[in-house]
């Protein structure tokens, strides 16, 4: 089916999981509004990430769709809802059969996700091949969308950060702007693939005898009980921010910090504003990127 760009006005695009997951996303959703100019772009996200979408400059409209079981009385709205706006699009960026079902009823032409959970209902799928890690996830969600002829040659997750997000961190937690902050996130989705916290500790004890360096510990609140004492029983007293602060006053801490260390599904990453270099630990790669942007109040997760 060809699309005729000219004619699309109306995006939407599901991606209602984690923050992490919606970030590596903003590629894909750059390339729909770049392809398709004259198209309003609609993102159903988890409320847990509208904080996050709400700064992405090219998403015009947010419909808050929560992970999880929902009544037919609210499909049924949300069907009724998406008839109205007269949607020419739809991606599920994450596959979802709740979702694959309410695009097909909601009279949605074009439909386009992964070969998974009801795919015989979408009009352009692919394969599913994000578990083998071959590729980037952003390389993965770019194919996704090139079916319906989305493209971009900028790949960058770029998420702007206002001073009045980390106004009042400073003091609350008394941090100092000459503070060298070197953030860790100990925790994964997935346990079983997650490096040993026996490791983090480790790792916390050697940074934390580096002159000027603060520590912080940063993660979503389900991950307090598990971080409670863990490093400093280790000697290391570091800055607990798990589960207390939101998500763009947390990215108001990270545009400031020297490093974080983090974990996906394993890997381990460390996105760096000035530095670019290559870590290893236990055989998983840690990547440093350099920002190159300039873009004063931007943070450029990679």
């Amino acid at each position: 089916m060809r699309i005729n760009s000219d004619t699309v006005k109306n995006i939407l695009v599901l991606r209602n999981d984690r923050f992490g997951e919606f970030l590596l996303n903003i590629p894909a959703m750059r390339a729909l509004k770049e392809s398709f100019r004259g198209a309003a772009l609609t993102a159903a996200v988890d409320p847990s990430v509208k904080e996050l979408a709400e700064r992405v400059s090219f998403i015009d409209e947010i419909i808050e769709w929560g992970r999880g079981s929902r009544s037919i009385a609210e499909k049924i709205r949300l069907i009724s809802a998406l008839r109205k706006k007269k949607i020419d699009i739809a991606v599920m960026l994450n596959p979802d059969k709740d979702f694959n079902i309410i695009t097909y009823l909601s009279g949605i032409p074009v439909r386009a996700g992964y070969d998974r959970k009801s795919a015989f209902l979408l009009t352009h799928k692919i394969e599913d091949r994000k578990h083998l890690g071959e590729r980037h996830e952003v390389e993965y969600n770019l194919e996704l969308v090139s079916l319906i002829g989305a493209r971009t040659e900028d790949k960058g997750i770029l998420l702007t950060v206002n001073e009045k997000d980390s106004c009042g961190l400073l003091d609350a937690f008394s941090l100092k702007e000459s503070d060298k902050i070197v953030a860790l996130h100990p925790w994964t989705s997935d346990p079983v693939k997650e490096w040993p916290i026996t490791s983090f500790r480790e790792l916390s004890d050697r940074l934390s005898g580096l002159a000027g360096v603060r520590l912080v510990i940063v993660g979503k609140r389900e991950g307090m009980d598990r971080g409670s004492g863990i490093f400093s029983a280790a000697g290391v007293n570091p800055l607990d921010l798990t589960g207390k602060i939101t998500l763009m006053q947390l990215a108001g801490v990270l545009k400031g910090a020297v490093y974080l260390y983090r974990q996906i599904a394993g890997r381990c990453t460390l996105p760096a504003p000035w530095a670019q270099r290559y870590w290893r630990f236990s055989g998983m790669i840690c990547r440093g990127r350099t920002r190159e942007d300039g873009v004063p109040g931007a943070l450029d997760i990679l």
